[in-house]
């Protein structure tokens, strides 16, 4: 997925470190969260401005653990249901699947 702003107000994005199994951390910077089908996701990009690759991760942690544990949203049909929802909350983005 890509981001495409038109005119993102100026904010302090938060950062964070995603560890991929068998990979080299990555930070990104969180555009936004939200909360569906009682898990957590928050749409994660690379980029703190301007245009940028955009990720949506789910927390798999079980309540009670200190640490998130993300992982990122490959299935359409969950993609499908979530992506809207951040489109929603923050209507400067559009959210764009890239062809594979």
């Amino acid at each position: 997925m890509s981001t495409n702003e038109n005119e993102i107000e100026e904010r302090k994005l938060e950062k964070i470190i995603f560890k991929p199994e068998g990979a080299d951390p990555v930070e990104f910077f969180v555009l936004e969260q939200t909360r569906l089908g009682g898990r957590n996701y928050i749409l994660v990009t690379d980029f703190e401005e301007g245009d940028g690759e955009a990720l949506i991760l789910k927390d798999m942690s079980e309540d009670g653990e200190e640490e998130s544990r993300y992982v990122i949203v490959s299935d359409d049909d969950e993609l499908d249901a979530v992506a809207p929802v951040f489109e929603d909350l923050l209507d400067d983005i559009s959210l764009e699947r890239d062809p594979d």
